[in-house]
């Protein structure tokens, strides 16, 4: 557990913890109990990633975009199995159906196939939205002094 603290500044449980802050918003998606363009579901959307940020502020690991693009892949894997575990309900009981040529596959061979671009999908987005917040906070970390050694801040932060 020393050399992941050492290379992302965080211990496991905590780079999980960070990235488990926005795994909720995916269980009250895919229940329906939170919709698109709302303020609540903007916030179960932003608060999560802006809590990666601070917590790379405040404790200004060595690779603060690697750290967050592993926290970004944690959660792409909580996307991923909550989209999962959830499939059913989600999807209202409806079954879903590829188009076209593929609309003659068998209904198994077809739900089998979205899963998986539905998990490719979560990866994607998850590691995306890793690496969207670990360039913000390197860029924050350039012109935000760090409380630990700023000399102008008062003593303890």
């Amino acid at each position: 557990m020393t050399r992941v603290r050492d290379r992302f500044g965080f211990g496991l449980p905590v780079l999980v913890g960070l990235a488990a802050l926005a795994a909720p918003r995916v269980v009250l998606h895919d229940l329906d109990l939170i919709q698109e363009g709302t303020f609540v579901n903007s916030l179960f959307v932003f608060v999560p990633p802006v809590c990666w940020i601070a917590a790379v502020l405040w404790r200004r690991p060595p690779r603060p975009f690697l750290t967050l693009v592993v926290v970004g892949a944690i959660y792409a894997v909580f996307l991923a199995a909550g989209h999962q575990l959830l499939w059913a309900r989600a999807l209202g009981g409806a079954t879903p159906a590829l188009g076209g040529n593929l609309a003659d596959l068998d209904p198994a061979v077809q739900e089998l196939l979205l899963r998986a671009a539905a998990v490719v999908s979560s990866l994607a987005t998850g590691v995306l939205v890793g690496v969207l917040t670990g360039a913000v906070a390197v860029l924050l970390c350039r012109v935000v002094p760090d409380h630990r050694t700023d000399p102008s801040l008062p003593p303890g932060g």
